[in-house]
């Protein structure tokens, strides 16, 4: 068994001082938001093993905000900068994800950018909640994380419509959750 966990970075500034896109920072809203889904996944474990991460500014700041909630609750995942994810389409994100063989976490964090992330989400359901799926089918919005379980022994095997999708929160639908 794998899981996979897609966390789309968290809401930015328009535009960069330097104007160009990777340098776009997180805004404030963008800070509250990385640290609820933060928290949450670190009140909801198992942790993931390893991250790989965009380098893009506004990703990087999402993943030191996430890994420092997850630090609190317990080991915090090993960490790669993958250039690759920039931009990236769902097909070489599943390459990138099929690469983590090599590594062989169990559980494995892929935090990017749309619209490949939302896409790469989509394609990879087969089954799952439905209501996730209904969710997750409008939009991976910023901060949005969608859990993925695979029946397989190495990353490798990942594929297309073979995921498991176990869950799809967001900051938006975990304030909807306690207001209810």
């Amino acid at each position: 068994m794998r899981r996979l966990l897609l966390l789309r970075h968290a809401k930015t500034e328009t535009d960069s001082p330097s104007g160009h896109d990777q340098d776009r920072r997180l805004d404030e809203r963008g800070h509250r938001d990385a640290a609820e889904i933060g928290g949450w996944l670190a009140d909801h474990p198992p942790f993931p093993n390893r991250a790989l991460v965009s380098p893009a500014v506004r990703t990087t700041q999402t993943w030191d905000i996430v890994r420092d909630a997850i630090k609190e609750a317990g080991p915090a995942p090993k960490v790669e900068f993958v250039p690759e994810l920039y931009g990236a389409d769902p097909t070489l994100l599943l390459t990138t994800i099929r690469m983590a063989s090599v590594t062989d976490p169990k559980r494995l964090m892929l935090i990017g950018h749309n619209p490949g992330m939302h896409e790469l989400a989509l394609t990879l359901t087969g089954s799952g909640d439905e209501a996730a799926k209904r969710a997750l089918s409008h939009n991976l919005p910023t901060s949005g994380l969608a859990i993925f379980d695979f029946a397989i022994d190495d990353w490798n095997e990942v594929s297309f419509r073979r995921g498991k999708l176990v869950l799809f929160v967001s900051p938006k639908l975990l304030k909807q959750a306690s207001r209810n």
